[in-house]
């Protein structure tokens, strides 16, 4: 989620990121879809109160792929997972992601379930510009004046809460590098969304098999063993995985990146605003002014981002 060249979690194709001269209104109402969906999944895991993080995630991997399998499959674009499975390339990105995508998912799960969602929406705050630190570290990409301001005045932001709270935020910084890790690892991908989806959760899927077949024998499986109402729970994590993803790439291939990138702030502001008005989670000081330094460095970092691609559009 970002101004560069979004990599939320939806890896879409480069095909479908194809930058268009004016917003089209449907591509406008996908984005909300999938942003406004996204902000309210803390409430939705925030209902496992009484199963592990790991089990939750476990489900979540199998359900998702075997959601998304069944809808490759009544699409007729399966052959699409077949052409990834057999590219070393696409095999290699993939399965990176898979490992961050996983991390990033259970961290979330875990820090929603100990009443930390403040902390989740600060870290996907915080994704636009660690995307902009890791394109200088890993790509050598060169960064406007503006832009590097914008990335000290959110490690302002980042180091009062460690000054004030005497400990790094990291499950801010664990989503936000996690995340920012997966696009990385999916950036030289031309694999769909809902394909990559398939591909990841595949990687995933034995894992989270065998985790619940053990859980299962032991008679400690909320799958087996849990409230009716859980199970059917964990059954809707899949859909409500690929949902969003879905919804995103159809934005995608509709909005400029400019536009893309705007809306997805709305996701960590509906987390936050969630965390602090519905589960009464605490929004000090520090929290304020560090919120505002975030604001303000992704204010002055999108601005500049903008000020480029116009800058670019009239030079072409």
């Amino acid at each position: 989620m970002n101004l560069r060249a979004p990599e939320p979690i939806a890896g879409s194709d480069p095909a479908n990121l194809r930058i268009r001269a004016q917003p089209h209104g449907s591509g406008v109402a996908f984005a909300l879809a999938a942003h406004t969906l996204w902000g309210f999944l803390p409430a939705f895991w925030k209902l496992f109160g009484g199963v592990s993080p790991l089990e939750v995630l476990a489900n979540r991997v199998l359900w998702s792929l075997l959601f998304t399998l069944a809808l490759l499959a009544a699409l007729g674009r399966l052959e699409e997972l077949r052409a990834a499975l057999r590219s070393p390339r696409e095999r290699g990105g993939l399965a990176a992601a898979s490992v961050f995508i996983a991390l990033n998912w259970g961290i979330f799960i875990w820090a929603v379930q100990a009443d930390r969602i403040v902390e989740t929406s600060l870290g996907y705050f915080l994704n636009p510009l660690i995307n902009a630190a890791l394109g200088v570290a890993l790509f050598r990409e060169r960064l406007a004046p503006a832009q590097l301001a914008a990335l000290a005045l959110a490690t302002l932001g980042v180091g009062a809460q460690v000054v004030a709270y005497g400990g790094v935020p990291w499950v801010a910084l664990a989503l936000g590098v996690t995340f920012s890790c997966y696009g990385v690892a999916k950036k030289r991908t031309a694999v769909p969304a809902l394909t990559s989806l398939a591909f990841e959760t595949a990687v995933l899927g034995p894992l989270a098999l065998g985790f619940l077949a053990f859980g299962a024998a032991a008679g400690a499986g909320a799958l087996a063993e849990g409230p009716a109402a859980t199970r059917a729970l964990l059954l809707v994590s899949g859909p409500l995985t690929a949902a969003p993803l879905i919804f995103f790439a159809a934005a995608a291939r509709r909005l400029p990146f400019t536009v893309l990138g705007l809306i997805q702030y709305l996701s960590p502001t509906l987390s936050l605003l969630l965390a602090v008005f519905v589960y009464g989670e605490p929004f000090t000081r520090v929290h304020a002014f560090s919120f505002a330094c975030i604001w303000g460095a992704l204010a002055l970092f999108s601005a500049s981002a903008f000020q480029s691609r116009r800058a670019g559009e009239h030079d072409s």
